[in-house]
């Protein structure tokens, strides 16, 4: 249950760029909820990302802006550098992981038990999940792979989205159903992406908005940050 209620929406956005403050502000008018999966040893860095023949800004926020930008939501790891942990030998996963934990704990003010595996096709496996499960205090990790499901699931440190925010049709098509959703059980919808991707297009903003609109302000829905609706953590201080 989720404070009494059956139904969850929750958002998860990777890589800590610039974007993210105008999608915050779009929750915030909705009452919508996020955790953001930054890298602490990129912070500040000023770059561009190609995709789909078009160079989109990815500039990252600095170290000294994080608590006033992702405030009343949830900072989660993301790894210091971005690697491919699959790769990685087990020292340099921990460590990859746990010094960003530790970083964004300092900034954030608060402790840091998520994270978002970073990097594109086979991110993770189970040899990587263990070696995070027994070395770190991180308690859940997301995936990249859409599940295209409500259900709870039992492998919080692989944890399935439900769907990505660019799968449009998917997205709006799922909202329908989960919003009509009289569940017995406890039911989660989880959806994830980059803010920087809704640059693609300038009406890629306003699908958005115009799901969070949708998606918002039903009494039987609540909404929460990864922790609040995966563990049943208390909401994160607003400091």
């Amino acid at each position: 249950m989720f404070n009494g209620l059956k139904k969850a929406v929750t958002f998860s956005y990777d890589d800590g760029v610039v974007q993210d403050r105008r999608l915050i502000a779009m929750f915030d008018k909705y009452g919508l909820k996020a955790t953001f999966n930054l890298n602490s040893g990129l912070f500040g860095q000023t770059s561009k990302i190609h995709r789909n023949s078009i160079d989109l800004d990815h500039t990252r926020f600095s170290a000294d802006e994080i608590r006033e930008v992702y405030r009343g939501h949830e900072v989660a790891a993301h790894t210091l550098t971005h690697p491919l942990l699959p790769e990685l030998e087990e020292e340099e996963i921990i460590r990859q992981v746990d010094c960003d934990r530790r970083n964004l704990e300092e900034l954030a003010g608060y402790p840091v038990c998520g994270m978002a595996y970073p990097c594109g096709g086979q991110n993770n496996d189970d040899r990587v999940a263990g070696i995070i499960g027994r070395c770190t205090p991180i308690r859940y990790a997301r995936t990249i792979v859409s599940s295209y499901s409500f259900d709870l699931q039992s492998n919080l440190l692989r944890f399935n989205p439900t769907v990505h925010h660019m799968e449009f049709d998917r997205l709006f098509s799922l909202g329908d159903e989960f919003i009509s959703l009289k569940p017995d059980t406890p039911k989660i919808f989880y959806i994830w992406g980059h803010s920087y991707e809704f640059d693609y297009r300038p009406e890629y903003w306003d699908r958005m908005e115009e799901f969070c609109r949708m998606i918002s302000r039903h009494e039987d829905i609540f909404y929460g940050t990864n922790s609040e609706v995966l563990l049943n953590e208390p909401p994160v201080p607003a400091v």
